[in-house]
């Protein structure tokens, strides 16, 4: 893990685990940085309020500062990367509620997603609809071969992020795309253990 992204601890899991946090990071993930003051207005709460949420997700290392766009005392602030081994902390007493709230989040925030996409691809640009994929397909995979899936895909992406992680939110000619990526066994339930 690099500084983009890193794994997620207990701690962070913990204090992510809350919905104006969460709303917060889907906001800042889908119209990129913004101000305590622009999130409020989004969300419906005073700038005290977001204000404080925002910088718990910066205690947390979700977000971070761009001392470089603000004015005065005015903060932007825009998302850093992060993993979240869900299996780990839903085993754990201490995390099992946090981790079980956070993933059911991020699947209804992947729904919302493309839900929202396929009403906006009605008046989109055909240019960009079709640079686009939606896709789905089932392999039959040995763990190593999901391993070696997973770390190609996500290096893909890295490489992808840092060529663009610091383009200006105006530059001409571009959008704001949201990947998802899942991979994941299924129909195993209680046939396999796990190592």
């Amino acid at each position: 893990m690099d500084d983009k992204t890193r794994n997620l601890g207990a701690s962070a899991l913990k204090g992510l685990s809350h919905p104006v946090r969460l709303r917060l990071l889907e906001l800042l993930e889908q119209h990129g940085p913004a101000t305590a003051t622009q999130l409020a207005a989004r969300i419906g709460e005073n700038t005290g309020v977001t204000s404080y949420h925002l910088r718990q997700l910066e205690r947390h290392g979700f977000i971070e500062d761009m001392p470089e766009r603000g004015k005065g005392k005015e903060r932007w602030w825009r998302t850093r990367g992060f993993s979240l081994d869900g299996d780990r902390f839903r085993r754990d007493p201490e995390t099992a509620e946090a981790a079980e709230f956070l993933l059911a989040e991020m699947v209804r925030q992947r729904g919302a997603e493309l839900a929202r996409w396929l009403e906006e691809s009605r008046t989109s640009p055909r240019p960009w609809i079709t640079a686009g994929v939606n896709s789905r397909v089932a392999l039959r995979l040995t763990r190593e071969e999901l391993a070696d899936l997973v770390r190609d895909v996500t290096q893909v992406l890295d490489a992808c992020y840092d060529r663009v992680r610091e383009r200006d939110e105006e530059a001409p000619d571009t959008a704001r795309v949201i990947v998802h990526f899942d991979a994941f066994p299924v129909g195993l339930g209680e046939r396999e253990k796990p190592d």
